[in-house]
C-alpha cells in the first residue's frame, strides 16, 4: 500500500482508498479469529476432557475462560494507550502487531505439551496477553486510515473476514480434533496448532509489509503509571454515549459467546447427539457461513441507514434465533436455528464495529477501542462463570442449567437492543 496523504491526514487520498486497503487494513483481524474461534469451541474443550474430571468439565471451562479475559480487558486499553503516544518510524500500530504475533507463536505449542489444568491455565493466559498486544493496535488502524463515510463498510470487511477466518479452520480443525478425540494420538492436535500457527505467521508478515502507517510522532511524553492509570478513564458525562455503547455491546455479544462457548456441551447433554464434535463444527460452519453472507452487506446498510437501526434489527433476530434452538426437534431445525444466528451475528458485528468507530475520540483511538474491549472479552469472562452454573442447575434437573442458559441469551439480546439506542457520539446531545 503506497504511503498517500489525504485531506484527513489518514494517509489515502479521496481517490485512491481502494477495495484492496479495506482487505490490508482488516486481514489480520483473520488470522485472530482464526486462533481464538478453534481454542474456544474445539481445542480448550478437547484438551479438558484429557486433564479434567467430565462432570465439572464446564465449570472448569468457565473458570479457564474468565480468568484469561479478565486478562485481555486489562491489557488492550493499556497497550492502546502506549500505541497512541508511540513514535516509532514506521507506525503506531504494526510493531505491536509483530511483537504480539511472535509471542503467540511461541506460546500456543502450550496447548499441546500442557499435562494439567493448572499448566492450561497459565498456557492461555499467557496467550490471552500476548494476542492483545497485537490486537489493541490493530483495531486502530480502520479509525486511522479509513475515512468516516466508508467505516461502515470496512467494518463490514473486517467482520466478513473475521467470519472467514473461523469458518476455514473450523471445518479441518473439527475433523482433526474429532479424531483425536476418538483415535487418540497427538498427531492431529499438533496438526491443528501447526495450521493455526501458520496462518497467524503468514498474515502478520503480509500485514506489516503492505500496511503503511504516518509515523508516530516522537518525543511524546510517556510515564507507564499514569499511562496505565489514564488508560481506564472513561468522562461519565462527555462520554455517556460510549458507556450506553459498552453495556448495549456486552449484553449481545454475552448471548452469542455463550452460543459459541457451550455449543459443544450443548450438543452432548441437551440433545443427546452422537458424534458432537462433528456436528458442533458443521453447526458453527452454517453460523459462519451465514455470518459471511451477511457482514459486508449490513457494513454498507449501516452506513447508508446508520449504525444503530442495525445493530437493533441484528439484536432482535439474535433471540429470534435462540428461540428457534430451544424448540429444536431435528438437525435441521438446529441447522436452522444456527443460520439466524449467523445472520444476526454478521450484522451486529459490523454495524457495532463502526458505531465503535464513530464514538471513539481523536488521537485516543486505540485506547477507546481497547476499552471497547471491557464489553468484548468482559462478555467472555462472564459467560466463564456460567459454566459453574450450568453444572450446578444440571446436577439438581438434567437440561435445566442449558434451558437457563438460553433465557440468559434471549433477554440479553433484547436488553442490548433497547440499550444501543441510546448510544449517540459526544457531538450529539444525548436524550
Amino acid at each position: 500500500m503506497a504511503e498517500r496523504t489525504g485531506r484527513a491526514g489518514n494517509g489515502f487520498s479521496e481517490q485512491g482508498f481502494r477495495p484492496i486497503d479495506y482487505f490490508r487494513i482488516t486481514i489480520f483481524g483473520f488470522a485472530l479469529a482464526a486462533l481464538w474461534s478453534s481454542l474456544h469451541t474445539i481445542i480448550l474443550q478437547v484438551r479438558l476432557l484429557d486433564l479434567v474430571d467430565g462432570s465439572q468439565k464446564n465449570t472448569y471451562l468457565g473458570l479457564l475462560t474468565f480468568a484469561g479475559l479478565l486478562i485481555a480487558m486489562a491489557v488492550q486499553p493499556i497497550i492502546g494507550s502506549i500505541s497512541d503516544r508511540s513514535g516509532f518510524r514506521w507506525g503506531r500500530r504494526r510493531p505491536y502487531i509483530l511483537i504480539g504475533t511472535i509471542a503467540t507463536l511461541l506460546l500456543l505449542p502450550g496447548m499441546g505439551l500442557a499435562t494439567g489444568y493448572l499448566v492450561l491455565f497459565i498456557v492461555y493466559c499467557l496467550l490471552q496477553i500476548s494476542t492483545n498486544i497485537a490486537q489493541g493496535p490493530f483495531q486502530a488502524l480502520i479509525p486511522d486510515l479509513v475515512p468516516p463515510e466508508k467505516r461502515g463498510r470496512v467494518s463490514g470487511v473486517k467482520s466478513l473476514l473475521e467470519a472467514a477466518g473461523g469458518i476455514i479452520i473450523l471445518y479441518p480443525a473439527g475433523r482433526f480434533l474429532n479424531r483425536y478425540a476418538s483415535e487418540g494420538g497427538d498427531f492431529w492436535l499438533w496438526l491443528t496448532l501447526g495450521l493455526l500457527s501458520l496462518i497467524l505467521l503468514a498474515i502478520m508478515l503480509y500485514t506489516v509489509q503492505t500496511v503503511r502507517e504516518r509515523p508516530g510522532v516522537p518525543g511524546l511524553p510517556f510515564e507507564f503509571k499514569r499511562t496505565v492509570l489514564r488508560s481506564f478513564k472513561i468522562n461519565t458525562h462527555a462520554d455517556s454515549g460510549f458507556i450506553f455503547f459498552l453495556a448495549s455491546r456486552f449484553l449481545i455479544l454475552v448471548a452469542f459467546i455463550i452460543v459459541q462457548r457451550y455449543a459443544l456441551f450443548f450438543l452432548m447433554d441437551f440433545l443427546k447427539i452422537e458424534n458432537a464434535v462433528a456436528v458442533n463444527s458443521r453447526l458453527l460452519i452454517v453460523i459462519g457461513l451465514c455470518m459471511l453472507a451477511t457482514a459486508y452487506p449490513a457494513g454498507r446498510l449501516a452506513d447508508r441507514v446508520g449504525r444503530r437501526p442495525v445493530v437493533i434489527a441484528s439484536g432482535l433476530l439474535g433471540a429470534l434465533g435462540i428461540t428457534t434452538l430451544f424448540f429444536t426437534g431435528s438437525m435441521l431445525s438446529l441447522m436452522i436455528a444456527g443460520g439466524i444466528l449467523g445472520i444476526a451475528f454478521g450484522g451486529f458485528m459490523s454495524a457495532n464495529w463502526a458505531l465503535a468507530t464513530e464514538l471513539v475520540t481523536k488521537s485516543q483511538e486505540a485506547r477507546y477501542l481497547g476499552l471497547v474491549n471491557l464489553a468484548t472479552a468482559g462478555g467472555g469472562a462472564v459467560v466463564g462463570l456460567t459454566g459453574l452454573l450450568i453444572d450446578l442447575l444440571n446436577a439438581d434437573i438434567p437440561g435445566l442449567g442449558y434451558r437457563v442458559m438460553l433465557l440468559v441469551c434471549f433477554i440479553c439480546f433484547l436488553a442490548g437492543s433497547a440499550l444501543v439506542m441510546k448510544a449517540r457520539p459526544r457531538s450529539v446531545e444525548v436524550g
